[in-house]
């Protein structure tokens, strides 16, 4: 009975549109992400001496210290749209699914 269900599942159009829908949007969140994090890891590697630029004079706090802390930042901000539209979106779509698999 079970592999009936899922069979149904698979061969529901609206479920081939939430697949594709949340794994494009994964993969554009996950691409920001890499970009960001791989432009910081070049800033460390081609120009340190701009990163550690003092932010101020009579600071210790560098240029490096407020970009590293935005990194991290926008992790968590990509996560919570992601898990925004998750909770909307996503979980909309595999409810009608399910209704429509239980029929």
């Amino acid at each position: 009975m079970n592999a009936d269900i899922y069979q149904e599942i698979e061969n529901n159009p609206r479920f081939k549109e939430l697949v594709e829908k949340r794994g494009r949007f994964a993969r554009l969140l996950s691409i920001m992400m890499l970009v960001l994090y791989v432009g910081f890891i070049f800033l460390i590697a081609f120009a340190p001496e701009w990163l550690g630029t003092q932010l101020y004079e009579g600071t210790s706090i560098t240029r490096g210290i407020p970009v590293g802390v935005g990194i991290i930042l926008i992790s968590f901000i990509l996560t919570g749209i992601y898990v925004f539209r998750a909770n909307g979106e996503f979980d909309h779509l595999e409810a009608t699914i399910i209704s429509e698999v239980r029929k």
